[in-house]
């Protein structure tokens, strides 16, 4: 992490302590109602840059960071968002085209905002972004499974494959759909929340892409190859000490959803006061059985 080289701008202060309040590992400090913050524990800071943000009148900077280079932000239409979760399929028919580069760039731009665990924000982002590039993956990868569902020593790994055999002997792409283009995301292996910052990403990445009309579809079997065939995170410059966390495909879309879908009711309870109640051990054994049975 770079030095914090926290400053305000003392005459656009209006010492409202705003950023004090919000510093969630207490970095701040402000003296009194007319003093302007301090930091006094620097290295606590955690590189969220909620004090910069929170700021209403643009006085502090972090970091080595101008303020006033940040967005603006404006309020969102939530029909709209709602109906773009509604709207959301997953894809497995796509164009072999490539996506416009700019619409590639917006893709990868928006990126160093999707949040992380504890904000560690040490995610890799290892993308195929051309469809030729894709086929040579795609084929190397069907080739290499093919391979292993035919040959006893290795079968065994393949297991969950099994059920597809005949599929992947006839050439099918059971794995890639047909993409022309794929995102891996790794996380440090140290990473205090890798699975998750990695699925958090996906998802933030997966919304963006279906607003500018490009098709998307989770990928586990993605992740399955790239932990069974190690080379192929070396073709992805996957770097020392990261794990592949998650995949997802992508491309233009060969069909298009009209409506969105019905989906059946999900479980939801709303917690009501003074229902903790002491359990008894049997009890207490069995609820700790189904927390960590996964």
């Amino acid at each position: 992490m770079s030095e914090l080289n926290f400053k305000v701008d003392e005459q656009k202060c209006i010492h409202c302590g705003l950023c004090v309040k919000d510093c969630i590992t207490s970095v701040l400090e402000q003296q009194d109602s007319n003093s302007v913050p301090k930091a006094v524990a620097p290295h606590r800071c955690i590189a969220c840059q909620h004090c910069m943000a929170i700021c209403p009148v643009g006085a502090i900077s972090v970091f080595n960071k101008n303020p006033d280079e940040s967005e603006k932000l404006y309020s969102q239409n939530s029909d709209m968002i709602l109906n773009l979760i509604k709207s959301r399929r997953s894809n497995r028919q796509y164009k072999h085209e490539n996506i416009a580069p700019d619409i590639m760039q917006k893709l990868k731009d928006m990126l160093p905002w999707v949040p992380t665990g504890c904000n560690y924000h040490k995610l890799h982002f290892s993308f195929i972004d051309e469809v030729s590039v894709m086929d040579e993956f795609r084929n190397y990868t069907n080739n290499k499974i093919v391979n292993a569902l035919t040959k006893a020593p290795v079968k065994a790994v393949m297991e969950r494959f099994a059920p597809f055999t005949k599929a992947f002997i006839n050439g099918d792409d059971v794995v890639f759909r047909g993409a022309p283009h794929m995102l891996v995301v790794s996380n440090a292996v140290k990473a205090p929340c890798a699975k998750e910052d990695a699925v958090i990403a996906i998802s933030y990445f997966e919304l963006y892409a279906q607003s500018l009309g490009i098709g998307t579809c989770w990928c586990g079997y993605g992740e399955m190859v790239l932990k069974v065939f190690p080379e192929l995170c070396e073709y992805l410059e996957i770097p020392e000490g990261y794990s592949p966390q998650y995949v997802m495909l992508f491309g233009h879309k060969e069909v298009n959803y009209q409506r969105s879908i019905q989906p059946e009711p999900v479980s939801i309870v709303s917690a009501k006061a003074e229902r903790i109640q002491k359990l008894s051990v049997g009890k207490k054994l069995k609820r700790c059985f189904w927390n960590f049975i996964r």
